[in-house]
Parts: structure tokens; sequence; C-alpha cells
């Protein structure tokens, strides 16, 4: 089922047979550089994959989904929305996770300014936020791009993060 749809991309609820080549993103060790808990197992992407399946189990609006190139009908990779609870207060996080081969054409900014304009729009969501690794330039200016700024740094996930909020 399609969630949203940019100039070049359709986001889309994940299927068991995004499996395999979700699996291809989650073992690069390049692509999941930022990710502290790294390169994922066969049986932990399909785990993942099982759980985003329908939206996020507590929120089934919000979750990753399958983003596919228009023009060539290719799983790139998984963006959408994904909520946190941060220092007691509840937070929805703009996910971004592209395959390398479609780096630096901008396609990670349009999907994380769909997946904005749709959280915003569609959803009413009053916030949202981009949390960042501190060396993670390219995400940071992704958040950047879409109109976030720094706020502050904090403990996130597994460790410090630069969180951006709109």
């Amino acid at each position: 089922m399609k969630i949203l749809e940019t100039e070049r991309l359709i986001l889309r609820h994940l299927v068991m047979e995004d499996l395999d080549e979700l699996f291809i993103l989650y073992s690069d060790s390049e692509i999941r550089k930022y990710f502290p808990e790294g390169v994922l197992s066969y049986e932990d992407t399909k785990e993942e994959l099982e759980w985003h399946m329908n939206g996020h189990p507590r929120h089934p609006e919000l979750g990753l989904w399958a983003t596919i190139h228009k023009e060539t009908g290719k799983f790139i990779g998984r963006c959408g929305l994904q909520p946190w609870t941060l220092e007691g207060q509840d937070e929805v996080e703009i996910a971004y996770l592209l395959d390398k081969a479609f780096w630096k054409q901008g396609l990670a900014t349009e999907a994380a300014q769909g997946i904005l304009q749709y959280g915003f729009e569609q959803l009413n969501l009053s916030r949202l936020i981009c949390m960042v690794d501190p060396e993670n330039v390219a995400s940071q200016k992704v958040a950047q791009r879409i109109g976030m700024s720094f706020e502050k740094r904090m403990d996130g996930y597994e460790g410090d993060n630069l969180p951006f909020y709109i």
C-alpha cells in the first residue's frame, strides 16, 4: 500500500518480498556505518521487516516504508517516521536509509521532505526530529535542507546524537 509519492520516489508499506533487498542494504557496513547496531543478520533484518510491515505496532500510521525509485522500479531503501521517547518526551523522527548507489542525487532530501510534509499535513503532527550521528555530515545536511536546525546534543538511542528539530 502506497503511503506517499514524491517526484522520483514512492514510499509504501514493506512486504515480505522486500526482505532480500533490505538485507543487502542492512548487511552493507558503509550504508550502516552510523547505526549503533551496525550491520544486521538476515534473521535480524527479517525480524525488523516483520515488525514494520503494517506500520509501527503502537502507532500504525508511523513506521519504516519501502522506498522505490520510480524511474527504475527498484527498491532503494527504507524511510519513514519512527516514534521515540527521549528525555521523557514523545518524539517522531524522520528516518532515511538509501542504497549507496543512489547517494548524492538529492533522493534522501526528497524522501525526507516528502515525509516531513506527510507528517505535518496528513498526520497533523506538530513536531518532527532527525537524530543524526555527530560524524554523519551528509545526514546533517539533509536535515538542514528540509528546514531543521540543531537544537541540542542529547543522549539518544545507544549514545550521543545530534537531534535536529523543526
